[in-house]
């Protein structure tokens, strides 16, 4: 198994919005990201500034095993690295996590 870099908060947040980059390729992903979230598409780029909209974007894409894998392959990281960043931005890693 690769080891997994040590996740800052700010690689966690780098790859939501990576993470959020990829649906944003796909009209039917973002659609139902947008469904999911509550928010309008008019709204992204303001809502991308706040850690725990970041959060939710990690949130929706681990809950789904290929959309994991799709966007891990995508930011060229590990898919156990895009947990990692899930969980210290969601506050359920915050030992280890700066």
């Amino acid at each position: 198994m690769p080891k997994v870099p040590r996740i800052t908060r700010e690689l966690g947040e780098n790859l939501a919005i990576s993470a959020l980059a990829f649906l944003a390729q796909d009209p039917e992903r973002l659609g139902a990201f947008l469904s999911q979230s509550g928010i309008g598409p008019q709204m992204i780029r303001k809502a991308a500034a706040d850690p725990a909209f970041l959060a939710g974007v990690l949130d929706h894409v681990v809950a789904d095993e290929p959309l994991l894998l799709a966007v891990a392959d995508y930011a060229g990281v590990s898919p156990e690295t895009v947990e990692q960043a899930h969980l210290a931005l969601s506050g359920e890693g915050e030992r280890g996590v700066s």
